[in-house]
């Protein structure tokens, strides 16, 4: 029986690998306890008889922009220096391998990312990443496997983030802008099964995990209004206006790229030797909506 420790109370990653792992599908292969971060004591928790501690804790999903140099503090506190302290305690204790939820935006704006791409955060909050990305990478040895994942966005029921938003205007708009576009998403499912084999395999590298497929927002849009029973109408008549909403400053402009933009990993780099996409786009939006 593998023995795990989730770092970080609460999150939607988190909570949903420990449902996966313990339902009967893998009924007594493993052994789960979450440890809250937030606690001040939480250093004083013994780590040593785990054998691998999953590190979830982290903030996400803000505006990055106009905010307080207090606040950008905060994000490298907690997603850059507990990252690292996390895992060098885990090191220390014996722990035989560390799983970090990294993410694709330590690329920054980069529209299609391939082996080759180098990391260039655009903001601070990518920057935290990539500074415990960094960081991590230089503690993996033979007896201390560390495993980071870049996910690109994550779905399912519940999530936060960009989905939910893009949910309500499929679910509420009459139309909808038809506008070709590439962009790699992971079901949630998807990523905990992943997971589950970084542990299993006791993995260590850098991996890119996402559904079989990139997809395009407008059929996105699309698949959640059928699976909904809503009448929507995807037209290619407003793409113009899309396009020239890309270059308006401000929030428009940074709305429209973040919504219509590509960002995508080539598909070879997510490919593993054992299969991890256990539901397809169409079954993941309709579990998502159902």
């Amino acid at each position: 029986m593998k023995k795990i420790l989730i770092t970080g109370a609460g999150s939607y990653i988190g909570t949903s690998f420990e449902k996966w792992v313990m339902s009967s599908d893998f009924e007594g292969m493993y052994h789960v306890d979450t440890l809250d971060m937030i606690n001040p004591e939480w250093n004083e928790y013994d780590f040593s008889g785990y054998d691998t501690v999953f590190h979830v804790a982290g903030i996400a999903h803000s505006d990055t922009s106009n905010v307080s140099d207090e606040v950008i503090q905060k994000y490298y506190k907690i997603n850059s220096e507990l990252a690292i302290k996390t895992a060098m305690k885990a090191k220390n204790e014996g722990v035989s391998q560390f799983i970090f939820m990294s993410s694709m935006i330590v690329y920054g704006g980069m529209e299609h990312v391939t082996e080759d791409t180098v990391p260039e955060p655009a903001n601070f909050y990518g920057n935290s990443k990539w500074k415990a990305d960094k960081e991590l990478q230089r503690l993996d040895s033979p007896g201390f496997k560390v495993v980071i994942l870049r996910p690109p966005m994550i779905y399912g029921k519940d999530s936060k983030g960009n989905y939910p938003t893009l949910a309500k205007m499929a679910k509420k708009l009459p139309i909808f802008p038809k506008v070709k576009n590439c962009r790699s998403m992971l079901y949630i499912e998807n990523l905990c099964e992943f997971i589950r084999l970084m542990v299993e395999n006791e993995e260590h590298g850098i991996f890119f995990p996402q559904n079989e497929k990139p997809v395009c927002t407008s059929d996105m849009v699309k698949q959640i209004a059928a699976v909904s029973g809503h009448k929507i109408w995807v037209t290619g008549l407003l793409a113009p206006c899309v396009h020239i909403g890309k270059h308006f400053p401000g929030q428009i402009g940074r709305l429209c790229n973040k919504a219509f933009g590509d960002s995508y990993y080539d598909t070879g780099m997510s490919n593993y030797k054992e299969n991890y996409r256990v539901t397809d786009f169409k079954e993941s939006i309709e579990k998502t909506e159902g």
